[in-house]
């Protein structure tokens, strides 16, 4: 079996039409290397479109894209898909029935990503998919300068908790040396990412956050957000990108959890951790995904019993960490 990232490149190299596409909801992850993806086919004189359940967030409307983000293919004339940051086939929406599987490739670093397509390039050992994007790019000759830098580093940036995260790796940050040498402005692109907040989305993080409480003896924070709040504040679940984050902060919190009630019943969650706690794993318990130390889902239950299933779970996640650091010591 040929090595997928050149196996891939070769594949864009000798096809003329394409289709990208990314996960549902897409974060900076996702649309960064989303478009990132659609600049590299420009370059390159290829035809293509890009597509995604959803449309660009908001607080992402000025990012430049090579093309318009359609919420369907054009067509079915095309020679390959490239899927981007997508653990799985459900989180395209209702994308994943509309592309082939027999000319769809996938480029994701996701753990527990089963490989959906043809040619599958999952490498959890990635930041973020926007850097395989910018690997891949340099495979294919096209320089990562001009709106695909800014599309590279928009998906660098937010995936790694602007390089702060335990993932953020020398590769990463070689490339965006890289982009700086070839003229990128971090500090332009850094605080378009940063400085999108509505006053609305500054009163739904402080009534959350007001209600912020802790578990397992202050190792486990959780946020809870109902979909009163939602209408209270005037705001939707794209005002909650980053607010999980917030209580890691908290002196002592090894590991956090978002939960968010969904309009048709159930709960959306994103779990987060520090060190050696993988959630990941706890994630996966309830068929969710992500990394070792982000990850989320969705639960079939009302917000306080899926908020109590999922502080369980975690500080079950906490307390095998503490007895193998309890081991190691002894």
């Amino acid at each position: 079996m040929p090595d997928p990232r050149h196996e891939i490149a070769r594949r864009i190299r000798e096809g003329n039409s394409f289709v990208v596409a990314a996960h549902a909801s897409p974060d900076g992850d996702a649309l960064g290397s989303t478009a990132a993806m659609g600049f590299i086919l420009e370059a390159l004189g290829k035809s293509f479109a890009l597509v995604n359940d959803s449309p660009v967030p908001p607080q992402y409307g000025w990012l430049e894209l090579p093309a318009p983000l359609l919420d369907v293919p054009p067509d079915n004339d095309y020679d390959l898909a490239v899927v981007l940051d997508c653990g799985d086939g459900p989180r395209l929406g209702r994308l994943e029935t509309a592309l082939d599987p027999a000319r769809t490739v996938v480029i994701d670093h996701h753990l527990g990503n089963p490989g959906f397509g043809v040619v599958n390039w999952v490498d959890p050992g990635h930041c973020a998919t926007g850097e395989m994007v910018a690997l891949l790019a340099k495979d294919l000759g096209v320089p990562l300068a001009g709106p695909l830098a800014e599309a590279i580093y928009t998906a660098l940036a937010t995936d790694t908790g602007f390089f702060s995260f335990s993932g953020t790796s020398a590769v990463c940050m070689d490339i965006v040396a890289e982009m700086i040498r070839g003229g990128l402005d971090v500090g332009t692109v850094g605080a378009r990412i940063k400085n999108q907040w509505t006053m609305n989305r500054v009163r739904l993080w402080s009534e959350v956050l007001a209600e912020l409480c802790l578990a397992d003896h202050g190792q486990v924070g959780l946020i809870r957000i109902s979909q009163e709040m939602f209408r209270r504040t005037g705001t939707g679940p794209e005002d909650c990108e980053g607010l999980v984050n917030n209580a890691l902060r908290v002196r002592g919190v090894r590991a956090a959890i978002l939960a968010r009630e969904l309009p048709e019943g159930g709960v959306k969650f994103s779990l987060r951790s520090v060190g050696a706690v993988n959630i990941q794993a706890v994630a996966a318990a309830f068929g969710g995904g992500g990394h070792k130390n982000a990850a989320g889902g969705r639960l079939d239950y009302p917000l306080d019993e899926s908020a109590n299933l999922l502080v369980a779970a975690v500080a079950k996640a906490v307390a095998e960490v503490g007895i193998k650091e309890h081991q190691l010591d002894a």
